[in-house]
């Protein structure tokens, strides 16, 4: 009854997540949409009252008219929106879920003997470590790179910067952590770090603007400066954050001894594909060729992973297309599946120490053990990739 309540649990927070991740990401693309595709003003009344950039659009049977303020508007309305439950609940939930399924099962999720063999208690400190440090660093960076004289740029030299962070980050967390947890982990990394953004400099940024407004007093166009700053960063680690987040479902993509190589690939892969859409945006506006060539580099990117992973292809010995028996399959079972699918304990509802269990349970063993590769969790029975090579062979042939 507990293996039952928390994947209903581990169900309905992931539900959540999505909901609200939906909700942030996309009102952050519309925003980054927006703010490339504003055209200065041509009304001399917008021009007065301090409008610096507009857009006509039509969606949903309507005309749409937002315009963006340079600083802030000279009076400020008796309403207003704010962005940013969307961020908070997106990390809250994503967070809960994180503990659900890895701290709380540091032993089967987090942890890979084979790794790193060390105790739930350090493995839950680094991973959170993980999340707080890269926080740190990359801040000090965006601070002191990013800020001279009162003035936010410097986007090449934070960029440069933060991309080795990550890289390296990426190299840590496969050394330390089963290959799932590692990819995960170094997703939840960046989502922390644009949530923080959110928390620690937008919003608070945002508030400081109206409070010197109200009082009278000339805004302080840093705080703008830096909340775009941070959410332009935030745009780019939308698609790395989402494709580190996707990866633990496969399991083919988190293993092997360059697994952070490939995770690394893939983040880049995003990043470059969301700044082609970024600069498409810009380009559209003044008129000039989308520059497409940065979403191709990214799909060449992918491209080259799609390949380096490949079954490598060998000649198959005499041995190898001989029929494979039940017997054979129930050897290789009973060593590296039982223990967790018997009659005592069945993970997922899944018992296969019989062999009417295992033709009964043959389209599963396939997919989560060759297909996916996602069984045994974290290889921790180590089964032979001959051993996936049988279980295939024996499906295919029927599973008889």
């Amino acid at each position: 009854m507990d293996a039952y309540l928390l994947d209903w649990l581990n169900l309905l927070l992931r539900w959540v997540h999505v909901i609200v991740a939906i909700a942030w990401i996309g009102s952050s693309f519309y925003f980054v949409f927006l703010d490339a595709s504003l055209t200065p003003p041509e009304d001399p009344e917008l021009k007065a009252r301090g409008v610096d950039g507009e857009l006509w659009a039509v969606h949903g049977g309507g005309f749409y008219h937002p315009q963006k303020y340079l600083v802030a508007p000279k009076q400020l309305p008796s309403h207003l929106h704010w962005f940013y439950w969307e961020s908070y609940s997106t990390w809250l939930t994503g967070f809960a879920l994180f503990t659900v399924l890895y701290l709380f099962q540091a032993s089967t999720f987090l942890i890979d003997r084979t790794v790193m063999d060390w105790s739930p208690g350090a493995a839950i400190a680094t991973a959170l470590g993980f999340l707080v440090v890269f926080w740190i660093l990359y801040d000090r960076v965006c601070r002191w790179l990013g800020e001279r004289d009162g003035q936010v740029g410097g986007d090449l030299r934070v960029g440069v910067v933060v991309a080795g962070f990550v890289v390296l980050a990426s190299w840590l967390a496969c050394q330390w952590f089963a290959g799932r947890a590692a990819f995960l982990l170094v997703g939840a990394m960046l989502a922390t770090a644009m949530s923080a953004n959110v928390f620690f400099w937008i919003i608070p940024g945002q508030k400081k603007v109206i409070a010197q407004i109200q009082a009278g007093q000339v805004p302080d166009r840093i705080h703008g400066q830096r909340g775009k700053q941070r959410s332009v960063h935030n745009t780019y680690f939308t698609l790395p954050v989402l494709i580190a987040m996707l990866s633990n479902h496969y399991g083919w993509l988190v293993q092997g001894s360059w697994n952070w190589l490939v995770l690394t690939a893939l983040m880049a892969a995003g990043a470059l594909i969301r700044h082609s859409f970024v600069a498409r945006h810009k380009a559209l506006v003044q008129g000039r060729s989308v520059p497409w060539g940065w979403a191709l580099g990214g799909v060449l990117l992918i491209v080259a992973v799609v390949v380096g992973l490949a079954p490598r292809a060998s000649r198959p010995a005499a041995s190898v297309t001989s029929p494979v028996s039940l017997d054979q399959v129930q050897a290789v079972v009973n060593q590296r599946c039982v223990m967790c699918h018997n009659a005592q304990v069945q993970q997922k509802n899944v018992a296969l120490h019989t062999t009417e269990l295992i033709r009964q349970h043959a389209q599963t063993m396939y997919q989560q053990a060759v297909v996916l590769k996602a069984m045994p969790l974290n290889n921790a029975t180590q089964i032979t990739d001959d051993e996936r090579a049988l279980i295939k062979r024996w499906f295919e042939a029927g599973a008889r």
